[in-house]
């Protein structure tokens, strides 16, 4: 089968979260199953020098984007058997310092820059042999994509058009602009309306994928039930509902060959399920990298993060904070950046705490590791998360993650209230600092006991959520959709 992704982000040649882990991940394992996969992705600033072997392509494109004439080329870099990347060179549009927004400041053209990434992904789904028989669209930056192949089919008698499925990783980041922005579409006005893009009078990205591709997907089983509720659904969960039957959620997975504990250039010590005494090696590596007292027997717990509401920052803190004035002893680790107001409040903190508390801002893809690898605890208290990644993360580490019960974190880690032999982190419910807290204690409890803890990361590194395993859940929806359709 001849998949076409889209996507604004695909690792490792951009990210900004787990779309572009998600992306690259899924992509390589589809063609490792032995299908033909195309990804088509802006080429940001530096990325042709960072990687050898892209190259141009021997394709150009023409097209309208609004009143504007506008051409360009793509590059491409065959990566593996069955799997290329084709990259939209347009240099205007994508070599800047950031991918959406610079200072946390939205480019104020983002409606034209992921416009013209749909209208050449339909462009490279009619220049491509065979013809794609999915095209797979992630995310509002993707969701012109159903849009145009949508009026291709019906308007202009495409006959050979591929299904297309769209997937939400993210409801709450739906690509709001401007009515006046649907004129970059060049479709009739007629086709701007509630069962297209139109939203309150607005052009909403997300909302035309949402209507117009064949099938839809989440990357949780949980937050694809989630959304379709006033709670969770942004705004569109009556959307949601009348497509409930066409809605699958697919947890994401993980690549373990780059995350992996005993052949990975990050880690100071290699470990194992079956050999665990590497982790502590490089707990105490960390401990020194970061300027902690060397203190096996406290504790260390960690989170890799945004610093923003969604993930429960705010709760994190006033958790820790609580504890820590209570007497509990533990250390803690955070590496991450965002609202500068949490950013100040973590830095303060740190500072009042220093033989307790280590804050980096910023991130390290190296450190990333270290700290996954050398933290006995994992804290992910987000208010909604459409999957995560790090608890995934976590669980290869043998780091157990406290996380709370909502999206993926609730389909990925087992409680032991849900099953005390095969346990693998702790879950609590309410979104607040006291919940989290009481949920820390049970870590506590877990940590002082270390036949309790090693079972714990035992069960947490022998849980299973490989690409190939979820690739085969992806194929299979593909399958259905082409059945379907």
């Amino acid at each position: 089968m001849r998949i076409l992704q889209v996507a604004s982000e695909v690792h490792p040649y951009s990210k900004t979260g787990g779309l572009a882990d998600m992306v690259g991940a899924l992509s390589r394992a589809l063609a490792r199953k032995g299908h033909s996969v195309d990804v088509v992705t802006p080429a940001y600033r530096g990325v042709a020098g960072r990687f050898s072997g892209i190259r141009p392509a021997d394709w150009r494109f023409g097209l309208w984007l609004g009143s504007e004439w506008m051409t360009g080329e793509l590059l491409r870099h065959d990566v593996e058997p069955g799997l290329t990347v084709w990259f939209l060179d347009y240099p205007r549009f994508f070599d800047r310092v950031g991918i959406y927004n610079e200072n946390q400041v939205d480019y104020p053209d983002n409606a034209a820059r992921f416009a013209l990434l749909g209208k050449v992904a339909l462009l490279l789904a009619r220049y491509l042999e065979p013809t794609p028989a999915v095209v797979h669209c992630h995310d509002w930056q993707a969701g012109l994509v159903p849009l145009f192949i949508h009026h291709a089919r019906v308007v202009e008698g495409w006959g050979s058009a591929p299904s297309t499925l769209f997937t939400i990783h993210n409801l709450a980041y739906q690509g709001w602009f401007p009515a006046p922005q649907w004129g970059l579409t060049n479709l009739p006005l007629s086709w701007f309306h509630r069962d297209s893009a139109e939203s309150h009078g607005q052009f909403n990205f997300l909302k035309a994928g949402l209507k117009l591709a064949d099938a839809l997907s989440t990357v949780s089983p949980r937050y694809s039930r989630e959304i379709c509720t006033p709670e969770f659904g942004c705004g569109l969960e009556i959307e949601l509902l009348r497509r409930e039957y066409e809605l699958t959620g697919i947890l994401n997975g993980v690549d373990y060959e780059e995350w992996n504990t005993t052949s990975n250039p990050a880690l100071p010590f290699p470990y194992s399920a079956g050999a665990l005494e590497g982790k502590a090696s490089n707990k105490e590596a960390l401990q020194r990298e970061l300027g902690l007292p060397l203190e096996p027997d406290l504790p260390l717990f960690a989170n890799i993060s945004r610093l923003t509401g969604q993930k429960g920052m705010d709760i994190q803190l006033a958790a820790l904070r609580q504890l820590l004035s209570e007497g509990a002893r533990f250390q803690f680790i955070l590496l991450g950046s965002g609202d500068p107001v949490l950013e100040t409040a973590y830095k303060e903190w740190a500072q009042q705490n220093k033989k307790r508390v280590a804050v980096r801002l910023g991130f390290d893809s190296g450190l990333a590791q270290r700290i996954e690898a050398g933290a006995d605890f994992y804290l992910m208290p987000s208010r909604f998360e459409p999957c995560g990644l790090n608890q995934l993360y976590s669980l290869r580490y043998g780091t157990i993650p406290i996380v709370r019960a909502t999206g993926g974190l609730d389909d990925s880690v087992v409680d032991v209230r849900e099953n005390p032999d095969a346990a693998t982190g702790i879950k609590f419910d309410e979104a607040s600092g006291a919940a989290l807290a009481h949920a820390i204690r049970k870590a506590l409890a877990v940590f002082s006991e270390p036949s309790l803890l090693a079972q714990f990361r035992r069960n947490a590194m022998h849980a299973d959520f490989s690409w190939e395993r979820q690739a085969s859940e992806y194929v299979s929806l593909y399958e259905h959709l082409l059945h379907e359709t």
